[in-house]
């Protein structure tokens, strides 16, 4: 089934955003993909020829770049129907450590991150009177555990954050969803300090985890939901995943 909508994905160039973008462009979606690696986003443009994608370098955390990430999908298809904030980082560790560049990392990248993508392009849907923002999540916004204590404050956060967005803009068509996966085989252990802790978790992810395709597959379900239809947040974890 054909899905015929503009999609912005912040944090396109691996892993749930890259599997996310090949399944949306097989789908005949418009895109305009973003990451910092344009390189990557390159690659994934020649995949697909015939598909209408445009690509742009841009930061998350700069909310400038993210503003101009808007404009070009504007320009472009001169509507807006999804942004889904994918970027993210991870770089868990015991909060003894102390480890305030690592925190300040994920709050400029998980929480601003997602408010810079929401600030840009709420306006041009709340004057549309439609529109849906998706937010990578994780179980880890929905349950606390060792060692990740900052990273699942985060994520708490965005849960936070979405819902408000749900409650504030229900009456103006504007849907919001959050996506909590569980362990997903990314590259998002390679943002983990701990060399050893970080090897760990690759190799979980790899043994038992969500591919990134799984997880695409659910962010497309919540695309293409009629209007009337919003599915708020949806927790998708492995299996064997305990937590």
């Amino acid at each position: 089934m054909t899905i015929n909508k503009v999609v912005i994905i912040m944090g396109a160039s691996s892993g749930i955003g890259e599997a996310t973008a090949h399944l949306l462009a097989e789908r005949g979606a418009k895109l305009v993909l973003a990451a910092r690696r344009l390189d990557r986003l390159e690659a994934i443009q020649a995949q697909h020829p015939e598909a209408d994608i445009v690509i742009q370098q841009a930061d998350v955390t700069d909310y400038a770049a993210v503003e101009a990430v808007v404009k070009t999908a504007l320009d472009t298809f001169g509507t807006i129907d999804v942004l889904f904030n994918n970027a993210g980082i991870m770089p868990t560790a015991p909060l003894v450590d102390g480890r305030r560049d690592e925190w300040q990392a994920m709050l400029d990248v998980n929480v601003t991150g997602v408010l810079n993508g929401i600030a840009a392009v709420l306006p041009i849907m709340e004057r549309q009177q439609s529109g849906h923002i998706i937010a990578t999540d994780s179980v880890a916004g929905h349950v606390v555990y060792p060692e990740s204590a900052v990273y699942c404050g985060t994520k708490f956060a965005v849960r936070a954050i979405m819902e408000g967005l749900r409650q504030e803009q229900r009456e103006n068509n504007v849907k919001s969803t959050i996506i909590s996966p569980g362990a997903v085989q990314t590259e998002l252990y390679n943002t983990i300090s701990d060399k050893q802790a970080a090897q760990a978790l690759h190799e979980a992810q790899t043994e038992w985890g969500l591919t990134s395709e799984d997880v695409a597959e659910a962010v497309v379900y919540a695309i293409d939901t009629p209007d009337r239809v919003s599915v708020s947040n949806l927790i998708i974890r492995p299996t064997k995943q305990q937590v």
